[in-house]
């Protein structure tokens, strides 16, 4: 699965709109949108953010860093996609 649909299927375990789920890991709505939409993914202190939202709701990461290491080890792929 992408990444983009392994944030939304994290967002949706938590049970929290895209603005709730922002503001809980802090970073902005619209950011929180581009990694849904695959325009962009977290970084690596906001990877850590979301492996602790993870945690204390007892929610698999695994599948989201999978997605999340294949999408950066694979960045010309990517810009490929965008277009």
């Amino acid at each position: 699965m992408a990444l983009s649909d392994e944030i939304i299927l994290i967002r949706k375990k938590g049970y929290c709109t895209q603005v709730e789920f922002a503001e809980r890991i802090g970073v902005s709505f619209s950011t929180v949108n581009r990694w849904e939409t695959g325009k962009m993914s977290p970084n690596v202190s906001t990877m850590k953010r979301l492996k602790a939202y993870c945690d204390a709701l007892n929610i698999e990461f695994g599948n989201v860093e999978k997605a999340w290491l294949e999408r950066e080890s694979n960045p010309d792929e990517n810009k490929e996609n965008k277009k």
